[in-house]
């Protein structure tokens, strides 16, 4: 860590950043709690077939919005603390650009609602092949998000090793390329039930990974 940081973790900076972190590491559990209780519950909505964004549409959409939102927002706050902690240290600049951008895509992702298909929500017609403005702008916010996490996996890659961190620099870049290949695969329109799941698993597993260094950084 920096000079500034390494007297004690986000204590020596003070309790407003140890707040902030706080508040990054709690957008990951809080995301994919509310997300596996919507899948596991949503009438007609299956995991083999569907992608979470889906949960936005129909009447407890309100529910997936508000929880890409409030990640969001819980997201740029950890990433603002990343940034007081770390700058103008190792990692210190584009670790929380990197963050912030995961945080603003996802609000961006909630604020503009996928649309719906694949059978869900139950009884909504889809035009194939059409896509709205609101569609659009989600599966950009959402490449933004996912592409940025990933950059800042191998930001703190690099990071760690320079610190001698191996097993945390290791962690952080089989993730950050573990995600980029099963993302990738997702992206390229490619559909089957196995890289479905697989990518569920990933985003669980990335998540993990952000709380896991901000938890990291506080301690």
């Amino acid at each position: 860590m920096t000079g500034r940081a390494s007297a004690g973790g986000a204590s020596g900076a003070g309790a407003a950043t140890r707040k902030l972190l706080a508040g990054g590491v709690a957008a990951g559990p809080l995301y994919v709690v509310l997300g596996a209780a919507q899948a596991l519950t949503r009438d007609g909505f299956d995991m083999r077939r569907h992608p979470l964004s889906l949960l936005s549409n129909g009447d407890l959409g309100w529910i997936q919005i508000a929880t890409f939102i409030v990640a969001g927002v819980l997201a740029l706050a950890g990433a603002l603390g990343v940034r007081r902690l770390l700058h103008p240290g190792r990692g210190g600049t584009w670790g929380p650009i990197l963050l912030a951008l995961w945080g603003i895509g996802l609000i961006g992702a909630g604020i503009f609602v996928a649309d719906p298909g694949a059978g869900f929500p139950p009884g909504v017609v889809v035009e194939e092949g059409a896509m709205s403005r609101s569609g659009m702008l989600h599966f950009v916010f959402g490449a933004v998000a996912f592409y940025a996490l990933i950059a800042a996996c191998l930001v703190f890659a690099r990071r760690f090793h320079g610190l001698g961190e191996r097993g945390w620099a290791l962690y952080s870049l089989v993730t950050g390329i573990g995600f980029l290949v099963v993302f990738g695969g997702i992206a390229s329109g490619a559909a089957s039930s196995a890289l479905m799941l697989s990518f569920y698993a990933a985003v669980a597993w990335i998540w993990g990974w952000h709380t896991a260094v901000l938890a990291r950084l506080m301690s």
